[in-house]
This record gives structure tokens, C-alpha cells and sequence, in this order.
């Protein structure tokens, strides 16, 4: 490329990051949560990316203004930004470390469940919000539509700063910061639109075995079959959702015909070789589950007091939301393949750490205690399992009642410190 050429481009391009700038500023002041900036100026919406990242993309042979998507793992609490390289392909970028995510792992599907939502999402520009009393944020997106074919409710769904959860992806003030910039120059390059794949934990054997059982493994599957498409080709997962379930890397094969949610799927037609990729990597990972089972790998069901944090963040981030819901860690119960605990048997995650107890929800000064519900709460697409007569949660977080959705217990506690903003009443 010539020297004028050069010049040229870096025209175009910033005369492109120009206008989408502006389309993110107008969007971002309708964006959800209710948000206000508190007087706060959105010039840190305008951050540039960091020359080190940069240089790191340029290293993975892409640049600034190419198309981005976004991979999220509740579990293990790590975001990742993958970039469209030069020769068509989407290389990983960057991982983050998720400073608090809230809720258990398993989709969201109600209002106020604390839930952070698991599937497949899209980000436009009007979804950035600049002036978030959040330092910055952009809504992931939640209900989608197959949220909305199964009635789920909620949304305002963000990943945003502060460290403060209510089924929010949240971030440190430098990485959102980050982040933000890295989506706001890929939507100046032209993306329309970037996809979030948003899993409960990284799909590999040792997390398939061990959670075989549990509730949610049905839908679990079913978005893995999309996580797998982009692993073997690194090309954004076509998505459709049809008959109240994904439908991945497939069109109608009647060009004009609808796809609707709610009602059954049309005739679709397959990349066959996409297909193939698919399915040997399905048979190589059912094998290596198999292995693992046969090996002793006990299915479990991992219960948090309200959601994780990455490890980095450990005893280092103080201003965080209920900083006591994370200081145990979570407990790992054994379960059969009804998903009922066993008995007698309790493990933790880490053992280092004491098991993670039935800690208070800090709303406006109020301790709501959690009394989980019942494991059938966490299954959207399959037959509920047996109920205990007492939660088995319950008994394990330290709570009492043998009612699986109770009225919360509401205690007077000392209100959550002024400098941890509790996260809005989310509205849909």
C-alpha cells in the first residue's frame, strides 16, 4: 500500500469511527438501566485503546476497526475480545478477568433472579451508553429471542464498571474503560453488530463430566453446539432461534420462509462440512467426558451465596458488592443422576477456604437472606427433578425452610459503604 493510500484509508476510517461515535453518544443516552452519569462527562467514553493492546492486535495481524466478538465463562469469570484478522478469521485478542458476576450458573429467567444470562446476544451501537453511572457500560442485549419465546422477564443487562452485580458482567473502571473503546472502534470500522457468547464455563470435558447431571445440562448442550461452530472455524456462529430452541449455522431452505421463535422451524439447510466439524468434535469430547466418568470424575452441582469473582481479584478488590457472598467461595455437592445431592458428602471448591454460607442481599440497607430454590428452578427445557422436603441448597448455605420459594428473611444490617453504588432496580 502506497503512502497516499495509507493516508487515504486512515481517512475513511476515522471519518467512519467519527460517525459511529455519534451514533453510540445518541444511543447511549436512551441506553437501559435507567442509568444518569451524576454529572460525570462522557470523554472517558473516548478513551483511546491503550498502545499496548494495539500493538497487541497488530501482532495478531488485525487492527483497531476490525469486527469484534465477545466470549464470556461465568465459572471460571473471564471475558474475552476476539478480533477479525486479515485473512477473514477471528483470533482471541485479550481475556479479562470478570471482577463479580451474581447469581448461580444457569441462565437467567426471571426479574430480579440476580441471574446473569447465559446464551447468545448482540451488541448494536445504540447499546453503549456513555453516561453510565456505571463509568461506562453497554447493554449485552438479554431478553433475546429465545429468552422472550420461553417468557423470560429482566433485562437492562450490562457489562459495566464499578464491581457491583445484579446480574450485570462487571468489570473494573480501566477494563470497561478498555473494553469500551475496543467495541466503540470496531463499530467505527463499520461492524453493525457484535455477537456475545455468553457460557456458564469453558466447555471442556472436566466441566462437562462433572456437571452431567445437573439441571440446566440440557440447554447447557444445546449452546455448546454454537460454541463449537465458532471453535472449528473461527467465523461468527449463525444463529436463528426457532421452536423455542438455537438453531446454529443453518438457513431456511426456502430463502422467503419466516423464522419464528415461537413456532416450529422451517425446512433448514446445513453446511455440511460445517456439520462434520461439528460432529467429530462432539465425538472426540463425549469420549473424553466418558473417560473421565469412568475414571471417577463425580458430577456435581457447584452452589455460590451469590455469584463469583475471578481469582485475581481475591483480597485485592475491596470496593465490590457483598463482598461477604464471595469471601467463602462456592460449595461443590455431589449429586445423583436425578440431580439430588447424595448424602453425607459435601465438597468445596477450593479447599482452602471454608464452604460459602447463606449470605445477606444488601438492598437500600436491608439484608434479604437468600434461601435458594429448588434445583428444578434451574432447568428451562427439562422435566423438573425430584424436590426435597427441604431444599438440599438450603441445608448446605445454612438457611432453614422447607418452603422452596419462600419469602425472604428481611434483617436490619449496616447499609452497603456509599463508594459501592448498588446496582438499579433493573427494568425491562
Amino acid at each position: 500500500m502506497t503512502m497516499s493510500s495509507q493516508r487515504l484509508f486512515s481517512s475513511l476510517a476515522f471519518a467512519r469511527a467519527s460517525r459511529f461515535a455519534l451514533a453510540i453518544a445518541a444511543g447511549g443516552l436512551l441506553a437501559a438501566c435507567q442509568e444518569s452519569g451524576g454529572g460525570y462527562s462522557n470523554s472517558r467514553a473516548y478513551r483511546p485503546i491503550p498502545p499496548e493492546v494495539v500493538a497487541l492486535m497488530q501482532s495478531k495481524d488485525t487492527d483497531t476497526h476490525a469486527p469484534i466478538l465477545i466470549r464470556t465463562f461465568k465459572k471460571e469469570a473471564e471475558l474475552e475480545i476476539w478480533k477479525l484478522d486479515h485473512h477473514g478469521a477471528y483470533v482471541h485478542v485479550k481475556t479479562y478477568p470478570i471482577c463479580r458476576w451474581s447469581g448461580q450458573l444457569g441462565p437467567k429467567t426471571r426479574e430480579g433472579d440476580r441471574q446473569v444470562p447465559e446464551g447468545f446476544y448482540t451488541i448494536t451501537p445504540g447499546q453503549m451508553n456513555p453516561n453510565s453511572a456505571y463509568y461506562l457500560s453497554f447493554n449485552v442485549g438479554y431478553p433475546n429471542a429465545y429468552d422472550k419465546a420461553h417468557g423470560y422477564t429482566g433485562g437492562a443487562i450490562m457489562v459495566h464498571g464499578i464491581c457491583s452485580s445484579a446480574g450485570c458482567f462487571s468489570m473494573t473502571d480501566e477494563q470497561i474503560a478498555e473494553i469500551y473503546a475496543i467495541a466503540r472502534e470496531a463499530f467505527g470500522g463499520g461492524q453493525r453488530a457484535i455477537q456475545m457468547q455468553s457460557m456458564p464455563f469453558r466447555m471442556t470435558a472436566e466441566n462437562l463430566a462433572k456437571h452431567r447431571f445437573d439441571p440446566n445440562m440440557r440447554f447447557w448442550k444445546q449452546i455448546k453446539e454454537g460454541a463449537d461452530q465458532f471453535d472449528v472455524t473461527h467465523q461468527e456462529t449463525k444463529v436463528a432461534v426457532c421452536g423455542k430452541r438455537y438453531v446454529f449455522g443453518a438457513t431456511p431452505a426456502n430463502a422467503s420462509a419466516r423464522v419464528d421463535a415461537e413456532a416450529d422451524c422451517p425446512p433448514m439447510q446445513d453446511d455440511p462440512d460445517l456439520k462434520a466439524l461439528v460432529a467429530e468434535k462432539q465425538h472426540k469430547d463425549d469420549a473424553q467426558v466418558a473417560e473421565l466418568v469412568a475414571k471417577g470424575v463425580k458430577a456435581v452441582k457447584i452452589i455460590y451465596a451469590d455469584g463469583g469473582q475471578h481469582p485475581d481479584f481475591a483480597n485485592r478488590v475491596t470496593e465490590l458488592s457483598r463482598p461477604e457472598a464471595v469471601a467463602g467461595g462456592p460449595v461443590e455437592v455431589p449429586i445423583d443422576d436425578k440431580g439430588r445431592p447424595l448424602p453425607a458428602s459435601v465438597q468445596v471448591a477450593n479447599s482452602s477456604r471454608a464452604p460459602a454460607k447463606s449470605a445477606p442481599v444488601i438492598d437500600n440497607g436491608v439484608s434479604t437472606v437468600a434461601r435458594a430454590p429448588a434445583a428444578a428452578a434451574y432447568a428451562p427445557e427439562q422435566a423438573a427433578a425430584p424436590v426435597p422436603d427441604q431444599p438440599f441448597y438450603a441445608k448446605w448455605l445454612g438457611t432453614k425452610s422447607a418452603d422452596p420459594s419462600p419469602e425472604p428473611l428481611v434483617v436490619p444490617v449496616d447499609p452497603q459503604p456509599a463508594n459501592v453504588p448498588v446496582p438499579p432496580k433493573r427494568q425491562t
